[in-house]
């Protein structure tokens, strides 16, 4: 087993959110009516990078709901509409938490989820958890081969659109991110672009893709089943790229990511392509000053290209 790696903050605790108090009155016993009963508790999700609220939410009759509200000015007000569109029309087969009801009410938008009982999964990844997590990914990937969301962006565009940084660093237009400088990137740059600009058509497929697969997008429930979370930015193309972004927190891990990838049959050189361009994509982002979303954002990115550039530099032998 190789060394694990773990980020600077754990997944469960990089979020900055508003608390229940924080949202206004009259908005607060809006929800409250809704449900229904009033609330007996409010636990404040830790995952994820926006400031907007997104909590557990528990009636006195023991009812669960999970509930996001952002401002409408907000552009998360439109992520969170979009989320209930898109997970209103998933198959069922697709593991992931449906719309109770949406809400606007007091110039917020409201989002009340299914709530899955059960928690995100630590690093380092163990077994049990990963494998379930690539069940439910399989799964939901066989039942989107015919999309349930219209006028989805192929990832391929987007790859070429803007995940093409290291061809971008190659050409003189964009500097080398410090977050790079001490890896193998200055040393390999020519194959670096190379790799990243065979990859749109490597990775191109009519099917629907999450389009945000990472550990803090994952819940396991208290049978050990693992649900996708966050359908905000799904994409058209082939499913391997969703696995492989999942996989680098594994390879982080100190688990044979390889071995967990080869089931998807995904072509190496479209392996190679895709961690090309997301350890450059993640490093130039990490390369940024500090968020507006998170403080942990950049520890993020610059973990996530890290271990996205160490595997590639262990399967190329660099």
């Amino acid at each position: 087993m190789r060394p694990i790696s773990l980020p600077d903050v754990a997944y469960g605790a990089t979020a900055v959110r508003p608390q229940w108090s924080d949202l206004p009155e009259s908005l607060r016993n809006a929800i409250t009516v809704r449900l229904g009963a009033p609330i007996a508790a409010v636990r404040s999700a830790g995952g994820g990078f926006t400031r907007a609220f997104a909590a557990l939410i528990t009636t006195q009759e023991g009812a669960k709901v999970f509930v996001k509200a952002a401002p409408r000015q907000d552009p998360n007000s439109h992520w969170y509409a979009r989320e209930a569109a898109i997970t209103t029309a998933l198959p069922r087969e697709v593991d992931a938490a449906r719309p109770r009801w949406t809400m606007d009410h007091s110039g917020y938008f409201v989002l009340c989820l299914e709530a899955i009982d059960g928690h995100v999964p630590t690093l380092p990844w163990q077994p049990a958890e990963l494998e379930a997590t690539l069940t439910a990914w399989s799964t939901a990937a066989e039942a989107l081969r015919t999309p349930t969301t219209p006028d989805l962006p192929p990832i391929a565009e987007i790859i070429r659109g803007e995940m093409s940084w290291w061809s971008e660093i190659a050409a003189g237009r964009e500097r080398m991110p410090r977050t790079a400088r001490n890896t193998v990137a200055p040393a390999h740059l020519g194959e670096l672009a190379d790799l990243e600009q065979t990859l749109p058509e490597l990775v191109k497929g009519p099917g629907m893709m999450h389009g945000d697969l990472r550990i803090d997008n994952v819940m396991i429930d208290n049978d050990g089943r693992a649900h996708l979370c966050d359908w905000t930015w799904p994409t058209l193309g082939a499913p391997w790229f969703d696995a492989i972004t999942l996989l680098i927190s594994a390879f982080a891990s100190g688990l044979d990511a390889d071995a967990y990838l080869a089931p998807w049959g995904a072509p190496p050189p479209g392996v190679d392509g895709a961690l090309a361009a997301l350890s450059g994509y993640w490093l130039v982002r990490a390369d940024g000053g500090p968020s507006s979303a998170s403080p942990h954002s950049r520890q993020h990115q610059r973990f996530s290209g890290e271990q996205a550039l160490s595997w590639l530099a262990d399967r190329r032998g660099w």
